[in-house]
């Protein structure tokens, strides 16, 4: 349970404020909205996949640049 207590002359807004980043960082609305309905099994291996698979490509163009670039500084 996420707990925030108020300090003394803390305005609601900075404390609501703490309160939605230690929500944030604990995972807990992205664990509600995963079961909010059911996934099949097969389902969430495809989309665990796909994301990995983004992961990968994305690291992979981020070295290709740098390989490129470098090339091109030797030239």
């Amino acid at each position: 349970m996420t707990t925030v207590y108020v300090k003394e002359k803390e305005s609601f807004e900075s404390a609501l404020r703490r309160f939605k980043k230690k929500v944030e960082q604990s995972g807990i609305l992205q664990e509600v909205k995963a079961r909010q309905e059911y996934e099949k099994p097969s389902s969430k291996r495809k989309r665990e996949k796909d994301a990995a698979r983004r992961r990968h490509e994305r690291r992979h163009a981020e070295e290709r640049e740098i390989f490129l670039n470098s090339k091109q500084r030797r030239k």
